[in-house]
């Protein structure tokens, strides 16, 4: 779904090549544009993968978390620009040596939330001695369905994986990891009203590239009650990758439970959703007061061009720094997550304009 709405966006003023494993993806968007070139793909086909890269200016990687890195590799060694928002468990800085090497600008996690939450937090990071930092961030469906009152916007397997990766934050200058659905809080939203957060691993880059921020915690939102029933799932064994007995077969725990709630959170086409978001950052100014600034975001699926919310408020802001890229305002080589870009007011502002612009807009506040 996010996919297809960034070659969509891209396809408005470049010409674009998406590729897929599946037939039926690629053929639903070119339903939509004719214009865009489509070509079947597997991209755990290092060769093939890098021969088909050659012609292009620049790519856009947009896989399942756990094809994300080595995908991300195998196109940093084809010497090509890249924009990532595949949510891999690995380090992408690890490959900043590498993308220097083949002197490739690759912009990583650069969605939402990771994305945009990084982007806010880099630019107030030159303009504030900044000692908080906190995203509250998720995406849901408008109408609730029982048990899980959740439906999932990208790759359901990310959303399990969200939901078992340890969750690591920052206190006092100390890296504190907890398991995740933990540390569990309502918060009021005027757009939707109470929801629930809790702790979840979307810290990433920035544990180690804003280091000296002694406070900075990420935390997922869902429906109140969400986290209890998930949480019962998860202690009964149910996310468990290790194959027990069943009538002499073996049968992996996480990989049936995530059959059945695949079909459960799958996203109706045109099912509407909403995203919610809000980054709060904390600091001194120059004249060592105390400043505390707060973005808000509320997106909703767009009934005039079928797009989901989370595709919109992820993709978009991804074909905004392939756009950057491409117009030379960012043209560092190496490995970039969205808050060193933020770094530069220029990309901060260009990103901001290029979302609102598509009718994602960000509200900012002191408070």
């Amino acid at each position: 779904m996010v996919g297809r709405a960034m070659a969509l966006d891209l396809a408005k003023h470049h010409t674009v090549t998406l590729t897929d494993i599946s037939q039926e993806a690629l053929r639903k968007t070119q339903q939509r544009n004719s214009e865009i070139q489509t070509l079947l793909l597997d991209v755990t086909d290092t060769r093939t993968l890098k021969n088909t890269l050659t012609p292009f200016d620049i790519v856009v990687c947009a896989v399942p978390g756990f094809l994300g890195f080595n995908t991300l590799k195998a196109i940093i060694e084809s010497g090509k620009d890249v924009v990532d928002i595949s949510f891999f468990p690995e380090n992408s800085l690890e490959l900043d040596a590498l993308a220097k090497q083949y002197g490739v600008t690759a912009i990583v996690d650069c969605g939402v939330a990771p994305g945009m939450d990084n982007l806010i937090l880099g630019y107030y990071d030159t303009q504030l001695k900044l000692t908080d930092f906190e995203c509250l961030v998720g995406g849901l469906p408008k109408i609730k369905k029982w048990p899980f009152n959740y439906k999932a916007p990208f790759s359901p397997m990310d959303v399990i994986e969200e939901y078992t990766r340890p969750a690591r934050y920052v206190e006092n200058g100390q890296v504190i990891t907890r398991e995740p659905l933990t540390d569990c809080e309502f918060v009021e939203f005027d757009s939707v009203g109470t929801l629930e957060s809790f702790n979840s691993d979307g810290l990433r880059s920035i544990i180690h590239t804003m280091a000296h921020i002694p406070n900075m915690k990420e935390k997922t939102l869902r429906y109140p009650g969400h986290v209890e029933y998930i949480r019962v799932l998860k202690e009964s064994g149910f996310f468990s990758p290790d194959a027990i007995n069943v009538k002499g077969k073996k049968v992996s725990p996480l990989e049936f439970t995530s059959q059945l709630l695949f079909n459960e959170w799958k996203l109706g086409v045109e099912e509407e959703e909403f995203t919610v978001m809000r980054v709060t950052v904390k600091g001194t100014n120059d004249q060592n007061e105390s400043v505390t600034v707060q973005y808000d975001l509320y997106d909703a699926y767009d009934a005039d061009t079928k797009t989901s919310s989370m595709a919109r408020c992820t993709g978009y802001t991804a074909t905004a720094a392939v756009n950057m890229v491409i117009d030379g305002l960012f043209d560092k080589k190496g490995v970039y997550p969205p808050e060193l870009v933020g770094n530069s007011e220029a990309c901060f502002e260009f990103i901001l304009n290029y979302l609102a612009d598509r009718g994602v807009r960000y509200t900012k506040k002191q408070v």
